[in-house]
């Protein structure tokens, strides 16, 4: 059994990539909130396939497991910080910059819905991406950074990191 290691080659990338998307995402929470919340206008269209929007998630991604109750709310919480931990303790052994910015960015994202859960009791969510009929799910920057992430870790394993002699 290999030795946990807290800090490694790439955890300096990991850390600044973590907290500059949970930075940049709360900024744009924070004006979310602010902005909306008063009435006013419901959204604000950015492009012809973008508004921004105010949407409370109570759930994960999709609004998938919505969590209605205390209980429900702090479970959520605590899966976060324990899936915080792991991503952490991953990205100690990372053993390139792609797994280790991949990292970053799903530590960032979780980092930062994770505060939303904390602070407010549920996620805030402020894009929405559209395409004629089609339309997306409302999601926010955070989101954005764990499915990044997600994908470039998959891209990694399949593709660049196959040659390895050894996976985390």
């Amino acid at each position: 059994m290999k030795k946990l290691k807290f800090w490694g080659r790439h955890s300096s990338l990991v850390l600044l990539l973590a907290v500059a998307g949970l930075v940049v995402d709360q900024i744009a929470k924070f004006w979310a909130v602010a902005h909306f919340s008063g009435g006013g206008i419901p959204t604000i269209p950015v492009g012809p396939f973008l508004d921004l929007v105010l949407v409370w998630n109570k759930g994960v991604s999709y609004g998938f497991f919505q969590q209605t109750t205390e209980l429900g709310r702090w479970g959520l919480a605590a899966f976060t910080v324990v899936a915080s931990v792991f991503i952490w303790f991953w990205s100690a052994r990372a053993s390139n910059r792609l797994e280790g910015f991949c990292l970053g960015l799903v530590l960032s994202g979780a980092l930062s819905n994770g505060f939303d859960r904390l602070y407010y009791g549920q996620v805030v969510d402020y894009l929405y991406f559209h395409v004629g009929e089609f339309s997306w799910y409302v999601f926010n920057l955070a989101d954005a950074w764990i499915v990044i992430g997600a994908a470039g870790l998959l891209l990694d394993t399949l593709f660049i990191g196959k040659n390895k002699d050894s996976r985390p």
